[in-house]
């Protein structure tokens, strides 16, 4: 798929999101921002679309609810006219011990990681096949690509990242007709969570075999990857320096 004059929706997007946004707009692409509390973030990214010359708009949403889903569809569409490619990256990544699980901590993480990107597809096929085709990327995680949890206290997220995997693969099989290539990004140590301890830090890197945090840049690589191709859906792409081997 060429970029130019092609709009992007993204859901989720700080810091990794963030960076996908601009490299889509250094490629040519317009970019619509879903953000539910991070105005301002989403707002910079914005700003920072525009000035690589493109379109930006961002959208305010929850979505764990299908109005607000559909509404930032429809206002994409509205707003810039089209929709080509969909990045749903929003989730939710907190720990919590197995006997402190609640049925609303696995709804809600359900909800935002696999519900959601059901949802936004759902409503993103239809501008997209009156467009001749499209691409949607999900995002789920290396551990849950990899078919075995390794952590414990991530039972809901696993799970969920996992139906992501498994989205992705039925949703590519229902949207090949239409020319809408379907696949997942999976990442591994990409950035340290704010809060991590240095020490937690040096032992991922010891973890995996490339021995460094891959960094925002390599998911933006990724994102351009499956974007270009005319030829791979169904996929799932493991982006974590080879985390998944040792």
């Amino acid at each position: 798929m060429e970029l130019t004059g092609k709009v992007a929706l993204i859901t989720g997007g700080k810091r990794i999101g963030a960076v996908v946004a601009t490299v889509l707009a250094g490629a040519g692409a317009d970019v619509a921002l879903v953000y539910n509390r991070s105005r301002a973030e989403a707002d910079n990214t914005a700003e920072a679309v525009r000035l690589l010359g493109r379109r930006a708009l961002a959208v305010q949403a929850d979505v764990t609810s299908e109005a607000d889903c559909r509404r930032c569809v429809r206002a994409t569409v509205d707003d810039l006219g089209r929709l080509d490619i969909l990045i749903n990256m929003a989730s939710v990544y907190v720990a919590k011990p197995f006997a402190d699980l609640t049925p609303a901590d696995w709804d809600r993480q359900l909800a935002v990681d696999l519900r959601a990107s059901f949802i936004f597809a759902h409503a993103a096929a239809g501008p997209m096949r009156q467009s001749g085709g499209g691409r949607i990327i999900n995002f789920a995680d290396w551990i849950a690509a990899s078919s075995r949890p390794r952590y414990p206290g991530y039972l809901p997220y696993y799970v969920a990242k996992a139906g992501v995997k498994a989205l992705t693969e039925g949703l590519a099989l229902e949207l090949a007709a239409d020319q809408i290539l379907v696949n997942a990004i999976a990442p591994g140590p990409i950035l340290p969570p704010p809060d991590m301890q240095a020490k937690e830090r040096e032992l991922v890197v010891s973890k995996t075999p490339l021995g460094r945090w891959g960094g925002e840049a390599e998911i933006a690589k990724a994102v351009l990857f499956l974007v270009g191709s005319d030829f791979v859906t169904g996929e799932t792409i493991r982006v974590d320096g080879g985390r998944h081997v040792k």
